[in-house]
């Protein structure tokens, strides 16, 4: 008797054909969390396009292509994909478009901002390198590995997929902890600097130091869903979350316009 495959080469659950289960209850979820992913796409696009004086800058364009591109590529993507609506390879695609412009860019989102609490130019330039490097290298690995799993459906492939999927997962959560945890400890220093600072401005810091504390927590918890194994419902929840935390980082900017100086929130704004 041949032995049984191990759940590492086993085709992830939902890659192909979609949900194959009859569940209502899941089917309703699925459909509940696609429908958070675009509305928050929707509405975020428009309180973008409403709040920015100026269409330009890293800030800006990082933030509405994660918004925009980002969200409804991987929120259309997984309808198509989890509901088996359409060919296979064009749920894929949305679905690797979305993540290019959501997973990666987040941690671009993070970055842009960090200049406003960290002046030390050396380490704003190694952070961005990794930022760029990371983005590149991931978004062909697990673009090649997810076409070859889904449509080869060897054991090496779907090893490989697994593999890559937690390694993706596992690293952008730990650049986006080390880029959160020196914007906390920069601000933290400001507060320092500054004790005797309005309340007001003082209460704006506390605020940003929750967010970004809000955020951490919820990076740990999307590590902790691509280690679960269920895999459809592992990327309904992930791009979920990744949409709240956008809406997080749109926090974070009304915050932000009100304790810098004039010069740099033009910078954002």
């Amino acid at each position: 008797m041949a032995p049984e495959p191990s759940s590492l080469s086993q085709v992830p659950q939902g890659l192909v054909g979609g949900y194959e289960g009859d569940s209502t209850v899941i089917k309703v979820i699925m459909g509940v969390l696609v429908a958070i992913v675009l509305y928050n796409a929707v509405e975020l696009t428009v309180l973008i396009l409403m709040t920015f004086r100026r269409y330009q800058g890293l800030y800006f364009w990082s933030l509405t292509l994660s918004a925009t591109v980002g969200l409804i590529a991987s929120g259309i993507g997984n309808l198509l994909h989890f509901f088996d609506i359409g060919p296979l390879s064009l749920a894929l695609a949305l679905s690797n478009i979305g993540f290019y412009f959501l997973v990666p860019a987040q941690s671009v989102v993070l970055y842009s901002r960090l200049h406003l609490v960290l002046f030390n130019q050396r380490l704003l330039r190694f952070l961005l390198r990794a930022v760029i490097l990371s983005g590149i290298v991931f978004a062909i690995l697990v673009t090649i590995m997810s076409f070859g799993s889904a449509f080869k459906q060897t054991g090496p492939w779907n090893a490989g997929y697994k593999v890559v999927e937690r390694l993706q997962v596992t690293w952008f959560c730990v650049q986006e902890f080390v880029i959160s945890m020196l914007y906390i400890r920069e601000t933290i220093k400001l507060l320092q600097l500054h004790p005797a600072s309005n309340k007001r401005r003082k209460n704006t810091m506390y605020q940003l130091l929750a967010i970004n504390i809000l955020v951490i927590v919820m990076d740990i918890l999307v590590v902790a869903i691509e280690f679960i194994g269920l895999y459809y419902m592992q990327v309904l929840l992930k791009d979920t979350i990744y949409s709240i935390k956008l809406k997080l980082e749109f926090a974070v900017l009304g915050k932000l316009t009100t304790i810098v100086e004039a010069g740099h929130t033009e910078y954002l704004l």
